[in-house]
């Protein structure tokens, strides 16, 4: 490569070639007056023929200057036209730059936008996530606190209740707190099943011994005697037997005891024309009812056979409640005959209520009827007032109504 005015050329560009010949020519040229200038003896004899090759050389020198001369402009002109392409090529390329510039200007404004959208919702989500999982971590610790507030409550209550239940064990151990929290808790069932007229606590009866409670039924049966004790000591070594002799000592012991708690209360609480044929023996405790239904079926039949029906507080609730219903149909019974006086009373006032709605139906038919003629007597008297208004005297047709009041009157 080769840089003629600020262009480069190849060596295999014609423009070179034509500049190489004629660097050439000129190097023969001036060999071949270093050969004249040699030869000067015999110049003489040559200058015809030196001086017409000296015209031809000076033409084609002349020849050579005119070449170069137009190959001088041609580079020039295409110098100049490699100018004006570079140049083009320059803006397109720097037009193209710009396009291309602004394209990832925007591109990349975009993408920040976007990135900027997406860091947003990414933020949003986050702080939603966040905010979620706050909540949530605060309704777990509310909630776990609130547990805990429980936790510490029914732990309160089971040590209250292992003290409430070391109280009740020492009730139990002695017969007459047994006998007072038996009768309490009597108490309560019955206040809670019957009205306060139907029962009576520690009630004596005509044979000098107290009823812990009697129940006021209606005859048949008539008042029923419930009691509320029970030998509790053979319970308690029947339940605490470790051995089996142990466990049939218990056993013997508790049907023993049962049975001569039956017999006591069938001999004491049941008295003909006072009472009614049969006792309830009330036992605090379903396990002991529970136990003696289980293991001890032949002294619950005995109990029956001696018409004393053996009753824990779930059974002893639902005979209540029937005794109630025993209760409420003999006060209906009692109040029957003032609902037939009633239902008379009311049959009457029916009675006449119809009488006289049907005066009442009369009255107004006659006023109707009445309204009906002061109707028609209006409109006569109407009509006769427009033919007087319009002095048309002519013969009127004698009314009905009037005609039995005064006679026509004679021209």
């Amino acid at each position: 490569m080769i840089e003629i005015a600020g262009t480069e050329y190849a060596f295999t560009d014609p423009l070179i070639l034509l500049v190489a010949g004629g660097i050439a020519l000129l190097l023969l040229i001036l060999v071949l007056l270093v050969r004249s200038v040699k030869i000067g003896s015999n110049a003489a004899k040559m200058v015809g023929p030196i001086a017409q090759q000296m015209g031809q050389l000076n033409h084609a020198v002349q020849s050579l200057g005119q070449g170069q001369e137009r190959l001088a402009g041609g580079l020039q002109s295409n110098a100049e036209l490699q100018s004006a392409s570079q140049a083009q090529i320059l803006q397109t390329m720097e037009m193209r730059l710009a396009s291309v510039q602004q394209q990832m200007q925007e591109r990349l404004h975009e993408n920040s936008v976007k990135a900027a959208r997406s860091l947003s919702d990414m933020q949003e989500k986050l702080n939603q996530s966040v905010h979620g999982s706050t909540v949530k971590t605060t309704k777990s610790l509310t909630e776990l606190q609130e547990r805990l507030a429980t936790i510490d409550k029914a732990q309160a209550n089971i040590e209250k209740l292992s003290g409430d239940v070391l109280g009740l064990q020492d009730i139990l151990s002695n017969k007459q707190t047994r006998g007072a929290f038996g009768e309490i808790q009597l108490n309560d069932i019955v206040s809670k099943a019957l009205p306060s007229n139907a029962y009576s606590f520690q009630s004596t009866l005509s044979n000098g011994k107290r009823a812990d409670c009697l129940i006021h039924l209606p005859n048949p049966p008539g008042p029923i005697v419930v009691d509320s004790k029970f030998p509790l000591e053979a319970y308690e070594a029947l339940r605490n037997a470790n051995t089996k002799a142990e466990a049939e000592q218990a056993a013997r012991a508790m049907r023993v005891a049962v049975k001569t708690h039956i017999n006591a209360i069938s001999e004491r609480y049941i008295i003909e024309g006072e009472t009614a044929d049969g006792a309830l023996m009330f036992l605090p405790s379903e396990a002991v009812y529970a136990e003696l239904h289980a293991s001890f079926p032949e002294v619950v039949r005995e109990g029956f056979e001696k018409r004393v029906w053996i009753v824990s507080p779930t059974t002893c609730m639902a005979t209540l409640n029937t005794m109630r219903a025993i209760l409420k149909d003999a006060q209906m019974r009692e109040q029957a005959g003032a609902i037939r006086t009633e239902l008379g009373k009311l049959f009457q006032d029916v009675e006449r209520l119809g009488t006289r709605v049907s005066n009442l139906d009369r009255h107004f038919g006659q006023a109707a009827k009445d309204i009906s003629e002061i109707k028609i007597s209006a409109d006569k008297a109407g009509r006769r007032a427009r033919r007087l208004d319009n002095f048309d005297f002519e013969e009127l047709a004698p009314d009905t109504e009037n005609s039995t009041l005064a006679p026509p009157v004679a021209e």
